[in-house]
C-alpha cells in the first residue's frame, strides 16, 4: 500500500518557471490524505514559492524546498542543509565570470540576486512566485546559504558536464533544468529528505511514489519503490525509473495519483 507521494514540480508537474496547478489536484491530496497517503511536494524551489502554489492544501503537504535542503511542514522546518561559507565564495566567483550565466543564492527565506536583467527578474517574480532580495554584492550579506544556482537562458548543456565536474567533489553539483544547474551541500538532496520522511513517518521504501524529470529527481526516485519518470523527463531519468508516466502538459501525476486513489475508494 502506497502511504507516501512524492512529486517534483517543474518539467513534472509543470511547464519549467510557470505557476497555475490543475485545481483538481488539491481534492485528489485530500481525499488520498484520509486514507493514509501523505503527500510532499519536493523541488528545487524556495519554500515560499512551493507553499504559494499548494496554498489550498498547504496544512496537508510537507514541502521538499531547494533540492532537500530546507525541508518544511505547517512552517515548522524538519531540516535545514547549510553551504560552506568559504566555498561558496570561490563558487559565486567562479559563476560571476561564466558569459552568459546570472547566479541566484537561496538563504531558506529568500533568494538573492544581483542581476540587472529584467526579463530573468520577471520570471522568478511572476514565474516560480519567488521572493527576491536584490543586492549588488550577495558576499557582502550575513546569510546562511543553501543553494547556489547558475542560469543560463540559451541553456546549460554546453557547460553542464565541465562546471560539474570542477565542482563535484565540493558541492552536490546537478542539471536541475534546461537552463539551471544547482549546487547544494552533500546532505542535502530530494533523496536523503525522502528517507528521512520516510524514518520519521514510519513508512517503508516499498509504500512510497515519486515522479521527477531531471537529474536533481534521481535520489529522490531511488528512494521510492513506485518511482515515475514523467514522458518528457531526461532519458537518464526514464531510465532510473520502474514507471513512466504522461507528459507534465498531459497532467502525468494527476493521472497516476487519480488511479491510486480509485483503488482506494473501491
Amino acid at each position: 500500500m502506497i502511504k507516501l507521494i512524492a512529486t517534483d514540480i517543474d518539467g513534472t508537474l509543470l511547464v519549467e518557471g510557470t505557476n497555475e496547478l490543475n485545481p483538481e489536484i488539491y481534492d485528489v491530496i485530500k481525499r488520498l490524505k484520509a486514507k493514509g497517503v501523505r503527500f510532499a511536494a519536493a523541488s528545487g524551489r524556495q519554500y515560499s514559492s512551493i507553499r504559494k502554489l499548494f496554498e489550498p492544501v498547504k496544512d496537508d503537504t510537507i514541502f521538499v524546498a531547494e533540492n532537500g535542503s530546507y525541508v518544511v511542514y505547517r512552517d515548522e522546518p524538519l531540516q535545514q542543509v547549510i553551504m560552506n561559507r568559504e566555498k561558496v565564495e570561490a563558487l559565486v566567483r567562479e559563476i560571476r565570470a561564466l558569459p552568459g550565466c546570472e547566479l541566484t543564492i537561496a538563504a531558506f527565506e529568500y533568494m538573492y540576486v544581483e542581476t540587472k536583467d529584467a526579463q530573468f527578474i520577471d520570471w522568478l517574480v511572476n514565474g516560480y512566485r519567488n521572493d527576491l532580495k536584490f543586492v549588488d554584492d550577495v558576499l557582502a550579506e550575513d546569510i546562511k546559504i543553501n543553494k547556489v544556482s547558475i542560469y543560463k537562458r540559451s541553456g546549460v548543456e554546453d557547460i553542464a558536464d565541465q562546471v560539474i565536474a570542477r565542482w563535484k567533489d565540493t558541492f552536490k553539483s546537478v542539471v536541475a533544468g534546461d537552463v539551471w544547474i544547482d549546487f547544494m551541500d552533500y546532505r542535502a538532496d530530494k533523496g536523503i529528505a525522502l528517507r528521512m520522511l520516510q524514518r520519521m513517518l514510519h513508512i517503508h521504501r516499498d509504500e512510497t511514489m515519486a515522479f521527477g524529470d531531471n537529474c536533481n529527481d534521481l535520489g529522490m526516485l531511488a528512494a521510492a519503490g513506485d518511482s515515475y519518470a514523467i514522458g518528457n523527463a531526461r532519458e537518464e531519468v526514464k531510465a532510473a525509473a520502474e514507471h513512466i508516466a504522461d507528459t507534465n502538459v498531459n497532467d502525468g501525476v494527476l493521472k497516476e495519483m487519480k488511479k491510486l486513489l480509485a483503488q482506494y475508494e473501491k
